[in-house]
């Protein structure tokens, strides 16, 4: 019995005494991102759609238009929270390969592209 009463301190050690029990949930803040965006012919336009999400400041979404390897123009619009979605239009009759780089607060975010033929 003496010997019991030896060994109970040594066996309380023995217990899980890791706190807590249950970590606090992980805290995720994703970068803004677009989630959606879209080049497509309307006529002899160009459209740009393009829809924001993530952690997101204020402040402006650019746009640079390409034919092949040459600039073509250049446009920006403004978002917020309250809008987070943008549209671009770029007068362009010819048809051929196209791009769009899209970015926001100066980080590339997306780069969407029209391939077309000359003769369809």
């Amino acid at each position: 019995m003496l010997c019991l009463l030896l060994l109970a301190p040594l066996l309380g050690g023995c217990r899980y005494t890791f706190l807590p029990l249950v970590p606090p949930p992980a805290q995720i803040t994703l970068p803004t991102r677009i989630v959606t965006a879209t080049l497509r012919r309307e006529g002899d336009d160009l459209i740009v759609t393009a829809a924001l999400s993530g952690q997101f400041r204020a402040g402006y979404l650019s746009v640079v238009w390409y034919r092949d390897d040459t600039e073509q123009g250049r446009d920006s619009v403004y978002l917020d929270v309250a809008q987070r979605s943008a549209e671009f239009r770029l007068a362009a009759p010819q048809k051929g390969s196209y791009r769009a780089l899209l970015s926001h607060d100066g980080v590339l975010l997306r780069q969407v592209e029209l391939l077309e033929n000359g003769d369809l």
